[in-house]
């Protein structure tokens, strides 16, 4: 395993209706849903590292803090860069921001996911 920072994944989306807050519940305007948004954000997190992952490791996420700071609408396009900028222990922490064709900032964010082992983390679960 070589998990260290410079660690990067990119994902270009294009919003679809089913992205819009008001797909998501959490706004009534058709743009990029923020919940959308990180969930999309936190995706590429996970691709950044996925090479460098032991079998039976994943990460779950720990903390966010976003900022949304330009709408984008339906059919526009929003590319999606994730660094790993941080390992402390099993503690990953990283960079991420959003753009679109036009080179606004939609989107900046640090998220944070802890390393553990998939078959564990599962058995702890209760119902």
């Amino acid at each position: 395993m070589t998990l260290a920072p410079g660690l990067r994944a990119t994902r270009l989306i294009m919003v679809e209706r089913d992205d819009t807050a008001i797909a998501a519940g959490s706004g009534d305007v058709p743009v990029l849903a923020t919940p959308r948004l990180l969930a999309f954000a936190e995706g590429v997190t996970t691709v950044a590292i996925a090479k460098e992952l032991e079998p039976g490791q994943t990460t779950v996420g720990t903390r966010v803090e976003l900022s949304h700071l330009a709408a984008s609408g339906v059919g526009a396009h929003v590319e999606i860069a994730a660094e790993l900028t941080e390992v402390e222990g099993r503690r990953l922490v990283f960079s991420v921001t959003a753009v679109d064709r036009h080179g606004t900032l939609v989107f900046t964010a640090t998220i944070e996911r802890m390393l553990v082992d998939r078959a564990r983390f599962l058995a702890r679960i209760t119902q």
